[in-house]
């Protein structure tokens, strides 16, 4: 433990003799993930407004490139958990923008796939690059043995989280 404390520090010293069983371990550690969660989400809306990119936007590329540039409308929808409707609307939204162009599927001749245009490639890019970047400096305090223990500990509180929990106890 470092010994310099942090706004999680002050926040569990202030809430400890209001909580007396307050485990400050728990505590810190969601605390901290929460604010961490702000601060990279702050950093994001900073980068998108900086591109001139809208949160729908940014989501709509980021789904596009992560199918490698190319996808049907109704895949991105999936990806996005959105109605088909509403995706056409977002495609439609980029195309004018110039990020993507549509284009004839190569699985079914009835279908018109969305794909990344170089300019919508750069646009995902610029704000991937920045993002990554703030990432890489927070978590370059950690060793690399350090950052993989944590990736580590949190997948294991990742997975509980994801279990379906059962009803409240009786």
């Amino acid at each position: 433990m470092t010994s310099t404390p942090d706004t999680a520090d002050r926040h569990i010293e202030r809430w400890l003799p209001v909580v007396p069983d307050l485990d400050a371990d728990v505590e810190g550690a969601v605390t901290r993930m929460i604010r961490l969660t702000r601060h990279l989400r702050a950093v994001k809306e900073r980068v998108l407004v900086d591109l001139d990119l809208s949160a729908h936007e940014y989501e709509t590329l980021h789904a596009l490139a992560g199918r490698l540039g190319r996808a049907a409308p109704s895949d991105l929808a999936a990806d996005l958990a959105m109605a088909p409707a509403s995706i056409t609307a977002r495609v439609d939204a980029l195309l004018r923008r110039g990020f993507v162009r549509r284009i004839p599927s190569t699985v079914d001749r009835r279908r018109v796939d969305v794909e990344l245009t170089e300019t919508g490639q750069a646009a995902w890019r610029g704000a991937m690059e920045v993002q990554g970047a703030e990432e890489h400096r927070l978590f370059g305090a950690l060793t690399a043995t350090e950052r993989r223990r944590l990736s580590d500990l949190l997948r294991r509180v990742l997975l509980v989280a994801e279990q379906p929990q059962g009803p409240p106890e009786t």
